[in-house]
């Protein structure tokens, strides 16, 4: 799934290729694709429209409009978008720019979504700090997990408690940090908080520099995949080893989630 990382190197990449540019036309061709209003009404809406910014919060993106609606994306768990793209098997929506280029949302499992917003206040209201926000401290991050008796791992990807955290980079986080995911939240001592907010930024800034990881489905726009995969030490690595210890890598399943560790660097008492 894109998370932080990979929404805010689509953002950064596409922005040269959009910013100022008029929209004119759009191809829906998953109709499901658009939340709402009706596909009808939303080709109205966006078509000849010019895209005035373009901003991101968490894991969405927000093309703001000229007419003052912003059209807001999210790539769910296999959206990419994508310029000029020739690869068209699994496109399923194109914005026609007025500057010969078309971006093009590919979605292999068809989860992503788009609609038409007036403001963003409302999903901005419900995500909670990103890691890299100044107020992302340790303290905020202890008081976020003081209150949670789950599983850390789940808290971490909860969106309402912090914006933009997935299922591989808490994984790299709590390997980094020496914390098993299924501990309690709430019994985290101030050290291993101490450890784990300094874990995430570190494991979301080398992402970021990294340009996401291309595990499954993510490219960029430009069609290159991202490299933070190739740094992994155990998001996804059933079958190797610890990069620290030696020990193989386990999946475990917490709260419905596939969740790989060191048992060895992680213990779970």
């Amino acid at each position: 799934m894109p998370e932080l990382p990979e929404v805010e190197t689509i953002r950064k990449e596409l922005l040269p290729h959009v910013l100022k540019r008029t929209i004119k036309s759009v191809d829906v061709l998953w109709d499901r694709m658009v939340k709402y209003p009706s596909v009808k009404d939303f080709t109205r809406q966006v078509t000849g429209q010019k895209i005035t910014s373009l901003t991101r919060r968490g894991k969405y993106l927000f093309f703001s409009l000229s007419n003052g609606v912003v059209l807001v994306m999210h790539m769910k768990m296999t959206g990419s978008l994508v310029m000029n793209s020739k690869d068209t098997k699994f496109a399923r929506a194109i914005l026609n720019l007025d500057n010969g280029k078309s971006v093009y949302f590919h979605d292999p499992r068809k989860f992503g979504k788009m609609w038409l917003e007036k403001d963003t206040k409302t999903i901005i209201s419900e995500l909670g700090p990103e890691p890299l926000d100044k107020d992302f401290t340790p303290a905020a991050l202890a008081a976020i997990l003081s209150k949670k008796t789950a599983p850390v791992k789940p808290v971490l990807l909860d969106q309402s408690l912090i914006a933009g955290i997935g299922n591989m980079y808490a994984d790299e986080s709590l390997f980094t940090a020496r914390i098993h995911p299924e501990k309690p939240a709430n019994k985290l001592t101030k050290a291993e908080v101490a450890r784990l907010h300094a874990a995430i930024q570190s494991v979301i800034q080398k992402a970021l520099k990294n340009k996401g990881a291309s595990v499954r489905n993510y490219i960029r726009p430009d069609g290159a995949p991202g490299n933070a995969h190739d740094e992994f030490n155990v998001a996804h690595g059933v079958g190797k080893d610890c990069p620290r210890c030696g020990t193989p890598i386990r999946r475990i399943v917490v709260r419905g989630r596939g969740t790989y560790f060191c048992p060895m660097c992680q213990p779970k008492n």
